[in-house]
């Protein structure tokens, strides 16, 4: 039987049993509640908060500016939507790094506050602390290793990372570690498709790619991305399902069109 049908609440364990009986999971970001609401009721497995709303939300280059306070009011938003999905909220650029009780302070305010599920961090070793003082407190943790955007003026280009042998085998050691301080999955970003279908053969733990290949264990997209919505992100690793920023700007040109010759509303739509 599908575990996909089978469920009624996806939960870490779900997750596991997926990874263990070969299906496939899916995740998308989520920020808001209308969206959110879709995606649930698609049967999206996870829905990330992610640190992307400084992005496609506020409209910064980078994710850096997002603040925590910022990550519960979006979390907060999806959390009331949804009735199934597992929701995990990224922690934000400097919540988690080089102190580990501030990233348990950050992480129990996003769970006591938000009513999320789990926490996502980017980083390995550097931040062997802090996931294990965030999972002494029974928050569930999800890493993130390859491309880590959080870093980006440290690699100073969003390019496609371990490529060379000394940075593979860090990722791979990276990923054991996560696993062995007991991470409930990993999200892969923008590394050889080759390099991420071994990490996810050999490690226990479900391996989520995004610009990963196929053969890893689910797969993720930034959803304003996936629909069309950002029109000046178009990586290879992207597949676009629809074109909502032209089918929105169609609507609301005809809306204006109406408005302007009097036709909206009619006489149906007046009281």
């Amino acid at each position: 039987m599908s575990i996909q049908k089978e469920i009624k609440r996806v939960t870490v364990h779900t997750l596991r049993r997926m990874k263990e009986s070969g299906q496939k999971i899916s995740m998308l970001t989520a920020y808001d509640y209308s969206m959110a609401k879709a995606l649930d009721e698609a049967g999206i497995e996870v829905l990330l908060v992610g640190d992307s709303a400084s992005n496609v939300m506020a409209g910064h280059e980078t994710t850096l500016p997002i603040t925590l306070d910022q990550m519960i009011y979006h979390a907060g938003s999806v959390i009331r939507a949804i009735n199934r999905a597992l929701v995990v909220v990224d922690l934000p650029f400097g919540t988690y790094q080089g102190n580990s009780k501030k990233a348990l302070a950050s992480a129990i305010r996003i769970m006591k506050e938000s009513g999320a599920h789990a926490v996502k961090l980017e980083g390995g070793l550097s931040v062997k602390d802090s996931i294990k003082r965030i999972l002494s407190a029974g928050v569930p943790v999800m890493g993130h290793l390859g491309l880590t955007p959080q870093s980006i003026y440290k690699f100073g280009t969003y390019t496609v990372r371990a490529k060379s042998s000394d940075e593979a085998a860090q990722l791979k050691q990276d990923a054991l570690l996560l696993q062995d301080l007991g991470c409930f999955a990993i999200v892969i970003e923008k590394v050889p498709s080759a390099l991420a279908a071994e990490v996810a053969s050999t490690i226990d733990i479900p391996i989520i790619g995004i610009g990963a290949g196929p053969n890893v264990d689910g797969q993720v997209l930034v959803t304003h991305d996936m629909l069309g919505i950002t029109k000046e992100f178009r990586p290879r690793f992207l597949r676009v399902y629809a074109n909502m920023y032209d089918d929105m700007k169609k609507a609301a040109i005809s809306y204006l069109t109406d408005v302007k010759s009097g036709d909206f509303p009619n006489d149906k739509e007046q009281y």
